[in-house]
């Protein structure tokens, strides 16, 4: 097993040392060999490293023999690597595509999903790249309408929707399908429009607002296709506005594309023209950091830089429009950041508690011989700390400032006094009770550390040393 390690990781070594296009070639070359039927362990074991490393270095890669890839291809730019079960404006989570193409395939369409899929591989495995796209397209064609019947035959039934979202298997199943009617119908207006569109806009300023507002007027104005009512102008410019977004520096900035529109921060002014839905979309994607936070936050993972893009875009929500008045919006974001205090309000209040029980002095008859603190609960005193600390840099969009001033001063008081109480009760510790009290004065560096920085924190390490020198030098004298 050992050397099969070895092999694995020279293999790897190897595939790093390649060009990107010889990995693109031989990620094509292995995954036709795949459609040919060609399944040996030491193909599968090169293509698996290779999608490794390409996925480490960030690498686009076309997916020969993933039909469900090819034909979700129109979907990328709105695909998101979320919760399934949230609902965000023109986005879909990745992790619906695969149960939609199952249903597309085992109930929806079966036969003609299989034929079309068949002749997809074996114009793939000719490199008819050009057949194959036709077939990917006439397979998309088919969906919609199937889709588009389904949908229509539930509409007025609650039960039957009810069966189809079973059927379907996501969360939110039939929005889920709807959005990939609407993306699907559109994909050619959207592919022209992301062609135009620049692939990054770091500053969104009026000359590049006025650039790209051309672009979406023109898509929006673009002759739809056979069947797409003109009245889902509005849906196209939300898909739109979302690839935009895509390609900004900092999403919230695609308010500025409404403000510019409607000419004024005001938001009835704007909620009057179409761009209104841009706003739309930059709520959705604040709420979209939110539920990040939360994920993250449940997860006890650092959550710094998610409170950072959270706090500076509901900043710009309240500094680019004119909230100040009552509004839909106004209550929408007040919403949003009561949300988030409420969210993260309880966990800081009971940081300061975690670091009393962790480092409060303790007589030496309550003290277990030769036990030390459950690094468990140092580890989360120590990311509740970190919490406060985040909260507090951001806490004036947040709805947090009361609270995190409040128990910031308790953490650094207290751990002003702590620290000179754990440092004397160290220097007079018993051999009993001598790993206990240092485990405490460890916790407590690590605490300073994070409060004060590193310097502080060692400066108390030194403190500390001392301290346990004098202990020694007195118990010496004592047995002398």
């Amino acid at each position: 097993m050992a050397n099969d390690g070895q092999s694995v990781e020279r293999l790897r070594q190897y595939l790093r040392t390649l060009k990107p296009e010889a990995r693109v070639m031989l990620v094509v070359a292995l995954e036709r060999g795949q459609l040919r039927g060609d399944a040996s362990v030491g193909n599968g074991l090169v293509l698996q490293e290779l999608r490794r490393t390409i996925r480490a270095e960030a690498q686009k890669v076309p997916r020969v023999a993933d039909i469900a890839g090819l034909f979700f291809t129109p979907l990328e730019p709105f695909v998101i690597d979320d919760a399934v079960d949230r609902k965000y404006v023109g986005r879909i989570a990745r992790a619906s595509l695969a149960p939609i193409w199952g249903w597309i395939g085992r109930d929806l369409m079966p036969e003609e999903t299989k034929a079309l899929t068949d002749d997809i591989r074996r114009a793939l495995l000719v490199d008819d790249q050009i057949k194959a796209d036709q077939l990917v397209r006439a397979l998309q064609e088919r969906a919609i309408h199937r889709m588009k019947d389904a949908l229509a035959a539930v509409s007025s039934d609650e039960k039957a929707q009810r069966r189809l979202a079973i059927q379907v298997g996501t969360p939110r199943a039939l929005d889920d399908v709807a959005k990939i009617i609407d993306i699907l119908e559109f994909r050619d207006v959207l592919a022209d429009l992301a062609w135009r569109l620049p692939n990054h806009i770091r500053a969104f300023d009026r000359d590049q607002i006025d650039a790209v507002k051309a672009h979406l007027d023109c898509a929006v104005a673009a002759k739809p296709l056979d069947g797409v009512a003109p009245s889902r102008s509005d849906i196209l410019l939300v898909y739109g506005l979302v690839m935009v977004a895509n390609r900004l520096a900092t999403p919230w900035q695609l308010i500025r594309i409404a403000t510019c529109a409607a000419d004024s921060d005001d938001p009835s002014r704007i909620a009057a023209t179409p761009y209104a839905a841009a706003v739309t979309v930059a709520f959705s994607e604040l709420e979209r950091i939110v539920g990040e936070l939360r994920s993250e936050f449940r997860a006890g993972r650092p959550i710094a830089s998610v409170l950072k893009d959270l706090h500076d875009a509901a900043r710009a929500l309240r500094t680019e429009l004119n909230l100040s008045v009552d509004s839909v919006w106004s209550r929408q974001l007040a919403t949003i950041r009561s949300e988030v205090s409420g969210l993260l309000k309880s966990e800081i209040e009971i940081t300061p508690g975690r670091l009393r029980r962790l480092l409060s002095s303790r007589q030496a008859m309550d003290v277990v011989p030769g036990s030390l603190l459950n690094e468990v609960d140092v580890d989360d005193a120590d990311m509740g700390i970190n919490l406060v600390i985040a909260c507090r840099n951001y806490a004036s969009e947040l709805a947090l400032s009361e609270s995190t001033s409040r128990v910031y001063a308790d953490l650094t008081q207290y751990l002003e006094v702590a620290t000179k109480a754990l440092l004397e009760s160290l220097r007079h510790a018993q051999a009993a009770d001598r790993p206990f009290r240092q485990s405490q004065v460890d916790a407590a560096i690590r605490f300073c550390r994070t409060v004060y920085g590193g310097e502080y924190a060692g400066l108390l390490a030194k403190a500390a040393e001392v301290a346990v020198q004098a202990a020694a030098s007195e118990h010496k004298s004592i047995r002398a």
